[in-house]
């Protein structure tokens, strides 16, 4: 399920709760643990033509096997996400999981491989939901 199509109580049990639109927000306990999410969570407030907006830093997608699978939002074509590890600091794409840039050995590339082949959709749902307005690279258009 996409994180834009869960309730409130649903999304306050997630990583992604400081995404949730104002709007949505029914009481003050809701208030006060969006506030929470937003001091906690890794974003910053970003200020364009006098209006805020919340983004994040860097997003934890995943951790498979001590790799960390992470995606930044303010980043360089094309779309993809970084892998980091004590001996390993790589990058990704999105679309086909072809190595960028770093260097990481067979059995951990392997790893990263097949875990892509299932979080596809997960990988794009992050990308999108990180993009700021005046981000380089937009929203994932896939082929």
């Amino acid at each position: 399920m996409k994180f834009s199509e869960m309730s409130v109580e649903e999304l306050k049990k997630t990583p992604w709760f400081h995404n949730v639109e104002p709007e949505q927000l029914k009481s003050f306990d809701d208030f006060a643990a969006w506030l929470e999410a937003i001091l906690h969570n890794p974003c910053n407030v970003w200020e364009e033509n006098g209006e805020m907006f919340l983004i994040e830093i860097k997003q934890l997608v995943a951790k498979v096997n001590g790799l960390k699978i992470e995606i930044y939002p303010d980043e360089h074509p094309p779309p993809h996400f970084h892998v980091k590890s004590p001996n390993i600091d790589a990058s990704f794409n999105i679309e086909n999981c072809n190595l960028l840039k770093g260097e990481i050995e067979g059995r951990d590339k392997k790893k990263i491989e097949y875990w892509h082949k299932h979080a596809k959709p997960l990988l794009i749902e992050i990308w999108n939901s990180t993009r700021p307005t005046n981000c380089s690279v937009g929203a994932y258009q896939g082929t």
